[in-house]
């Protein structure tokens, strides 16, 4: 740290503690900042497109996480450096916005830091680099915009929104059934969504998953799977045309909130008390039939008493049920939840065709299914896989497939994948590139070269020479004029994106590429790094 001196020689402290502060500044700090971030992107880079590698990761408390989802390694990393956190935010900001290309983000990040360092060792100043990545970015993005196809669906017709969701889903583990996942990914997201206003809560689609069966026997319902059996082994595990009260108040006696004490001598007093509960559970019970209720769903316990009267009044009830799927199967049968018993009426009562209890193999294991809804807009995906892991990575895979049938609903244009979007767009930077007079070009014509790390990365992961590929696609494309081919990944024998029906949406494409750039200029501005040395 550099002392300053006062007029006489005398040295002073400007900065407080300054011998225990370590001070990195310029070109070192620039240097150590694109070398965290780049190796972020290359612990990712392996793990892009249809053949990419999966990565296990052990928690603090010994959980194992198994994924090839970017925004997800990145989460559980626990990462320490600075920049590295920054490279965690972009994936994580993808995650939040577009829901799929997470991974795809951080690599395009990692080659535009790689790119710059070298013109930084040419002496071309941060700032001018910048200014290049954010033009070549808008050059890019506009480009984009121009080689997006439109495509129609509707109702009918639904195959261009799997094909898209497909995509997605083959760069996971979970892609031997990716069809069948596509088409539930799909099915879920147009029973939620507002076509008119072209909105989709994907709060309202539930995945919840099971360990035991095998992917295959995955399935959508229509309707609310609740992880909770009937309150009593004896009663209906199957009723019909249900009429549900839905509770949020105890089921047993009162309780004052003040302390009490309560004093018993004689045994009539203490007969009189029991008989006294017992005629209070047995007016909440008659309340609930008089209504016309034929289901109770409460979200707290109730005593063996209230059970046991519950089963001989053939009022079946579930216990223990949580709040947030309180809400949605309020939302599914259109019933209101009633915090006190005062209030409960016919009209707040919900409606399902059918309410049944699902067992599941040779387990005790249980749930309850409450189907064909008088409001259908809430819907369950039910997982199930050999294990715990294999039914998280489907969650989070399932999760980027909704994102990604959601997007299209919001803006139907798509590019094609398979890295030819990003070809075609360096194709173009490059051309504009020599349009620009000063040291921009430069930087403009890395940030065409940066484009080409996905595909490369793709090629590489898929065992096939990656710059060779790389180069012989990129030629057909500049000679056919055609921006639909890209890397032959699955070894199908046709470049041509558009007949592998390789589809990924506009938006997620333009995303990436608008967040790369900004963290880049962000990383590239810092040119002096003040941290606490270490102790």
């Amino acid at each position: 740290m550099a002392l300053a001196f006062d007029e006489f020689g005398r040295p002073f402290i400007i900065l407080k503690e300054q011998e225990q502060k370590s001070r990195l500044r310029g070109l070192d700090a620039q240097k150590s900042n694109i070398s965290a971030g780049k190796a972020v992107a290359r612990i990712l880079r392996t793990s892009l497109g249809p053949k990419g590698m999966d990565k296990m990761l052990q928690s603090p408390d010994g959980d194992v996480t198994i994924t090839n989802d970017g925004a997800t390694i990145l989460e559980q990393m626990d990462v320490d450096n600075q920049i590295a956190k920054l490279m965690v935010e972009l994936s994580r900001s993808q995650d939040y916005e577009i829901g799929d290309g997470t991974t795809g983000v951080v690599v395009m990040a990692g080659a535009l830091l790689e790119k710059a360092e070298r013109l930084l060792e040419r002496g071309i100043h941060p700032i001018r680099i910048a200014e290049g990545y954010e033009t070549a970015s808008r050059i890019a993005v506009e480009h984009l915009e121009r080689v997006a196809n439109k495509f129609e669906f509707g109702e009918s017709n639904l195959e261009p929104l799997i094909q898209t969701c497909m995509t997605t889903l083959s760069s996971k583990i979970v892609n031997r059934c990716k069809r069948s996942l596509a088409e539930i990914a799909v099915k879920a997201v147009l029973a939620v969504a507002d076509l008119e206003r072209k909105d989709v809560n994907l709060d309202l689609i539930k995945v919840e998953g099971k360990v035991g069966g095998k992917l295959e026997d995955t399935e959508l319902i229509y309707g609310i799977v609740v992880d909770k059996d009937m309150s009593h082994p004896q009663m209906p595990k199957q009723i019909e045309d249900a009429k549900i009260a839905i509770l949020t108040c105890a089921f047993e006696p009162p309780k004052p909130k003040t302390k009490h004490k309560v004093d018993i001598d004689t045994v009539e007093k203490f007969q009189t008390l029991r008989l006294q509960e017992q005629k209070y559970f047995d007016d909440m019970v008659q309340k609930c039939k008089d209504v016309g209720a034929t289901l109770v769903i409460c979200q707290w316990g109730f005593d063996d008493e209230a059970n046991h009267l519950l089963m001989h009044r053939n009022l079946p009830a579930v216990r223990w049920v949580g709040g947030v799927e309180l809400e949605l199967i309020a939302i599914a049968t259109g019933g209101r939840i009633v915090p006190r018993f005062q209030e409960l009426s016919t009209e707040k009562l919900g409606k399902a065709g059918m309410v049944r209890e699902k067992s599941f193999g040779t387990t005790k294991d249980r749930m309850l299914y409450i189907e064909h809804c008088a409001n259908s807009r809430a819907v369950t995906i039910f997982i199930r896989g050999g294990n715990k892991m294999i039914i998280e990575e489907t969650k989070r895979s399932l999760h980027d497939a909704l994102c990604v049938a959601r997007n299209l609903i919001r803006n139907n244009s798509i590019v094609y994948g398979g890295g030819s979007a990003e070809i075609s767009c360096s194709i173009a930077v490059e051309a504009a590139a020599d349009k620009y007079p000063g040291v921009e070009q430069y930087a403009i014509r890395a940030f065409g070269d940066a484009l080409e790390a996905i595909p490369m990365a793709l090629a590489e992961n898929s065992g096939l020479q990656p710059i060779e590929t790389l180069s012989a696609v990129k030629s057909q494309q500049i000679k056919d004029n055609n921006p639909h081919f890209g890397i032959d990944c699955n070894d199908v024998g046709t470049n041509d994106m558009r007949e592998q029906n390789v589809f990924e949406t506009l938006i997620g494409k333009q995303q990436q590429i608008l967040l790369a750039t900004q963290v880049v200029k962000m990383i590239l501005k810092i040119d002096d790094v003040i941290s606490p040395s270490e102790y």
